[in-house]
């Protein structure tokens, strides 16, 4: 893409200690182990790709894209890289070095968002006018950047437990980050898939709003001495109806009321 809008390209070698990293770089995270790979590569056959970069000041070369390449050079013990020279400007470098990595393939889907929130933010751009310089729908570009309500330490260990965007997605229904936690956790420790951790969820919030349902006025069944002492005389009769003999003695003090109810086991006999 940049080199369709910039007819003026040198090809040169430049010394890596006279090239900068771009501070637009989205990129944070390289894995070591092909890293090592790529810089033995690159000692047996040379960078077959030159690294893109731009004037910085007398001397000095900020690079546009290529950070992997230009790391595995340095492992790889080189002192001068091939560069293909550009003539941008910061927002198009920004730009530029966001768009590679996105084709490559080589950000994690955190990286990718806080690239694109910067993009937007350094340059005031809207999400329709980033998504169109992206090359992306704009709700791809919405859903993407809503991965940062994601807490810094739930982004670590989704990456880490290698979770993927629907996993992330699933757990943004969760508004409240403790419950959300748990949620992660469970999806963690069990290895859920995405329908799994969806149904997990479904679950954690039904059990939310059952919680946080009123519970139902309750009226007192008894809020007057008098209806008890009525009730306790209610219940004594019927058990008499029904056979049985039962006796109430009743003492009162000015403290309280003190009743001791009687009841035989066996049925009284009736005088014929």
């Amino acid at each position: 893409m940049l080199r369709n809008r910039n007819r003026k390209q040198v090809l040169l070698k430049l010394p890596i200690s006279a090239i900068r990293p771009n501070p637009y770089q989205p990129r944070k995270e390289f894995d070591e182990y092909e890293l090592r790979q790529l810089a033995e590569s690159i000692r047996q056959n040379g960078l077959l790709q030159p690294l893109s970069v731009r004037v910085i000041g007398s001397g000095y070369y900020e690079l546009i894209a290529g950070e992997r390449r230009l790391r595995a050079c340095k492992l790889a013990g080189l002192t001068e890289v091939p560069c293909l020279l550009h003539e941008v400007d910061d927002q198009q470098s920004a730009l530029f070095s966001l768009i590679e990595n996105l084709q490559r393939k080589d950000l994690s889907m955190f990286e990718e968002a806080e690239g694109i929130y910067r993009l937007i933010k350094l340059y005031g751009l809207s999400q329709f006018e980033a998504a169109e310089k992206l090359g992306m729908a704009q709700s791809t570009l919405a859903n993407k950047l809503r991965l940062l309500r994601l807490t810094s330490y739930q982004r670590e260990r989704i990456t880490a437990a290698q979770l993927t965007e629907r996993h992330a997605r699933a757990l943004l229904r969760i508004s409240d980050p403790e419950l959300r936690d748990k949620a992660l956790n469970t999806i963690i420790a069990d290895q859920l898939n995405v329908q799994e951790s969806e149904e997990l969820i479904d679950s954690m919030l039904n059990g939310q709003t059952e919680q946080l349902k009123p519970s139902p006025k309750r009226t007192p069944i008894i809020n007057d001495v008098r209806l008890f002492i009525n009730s306790i005389s209610k219940l004594v009769d019927s058990i008499k109806k029904s056979g049985l003999d039962a006796k109430t003695v009743k003492s009162e003090t000015d403290e309280y009321i003190e009743y001791t109810v009687t009841i035989s086991k066996h049925p009284s006999k009736k005088v014929v």
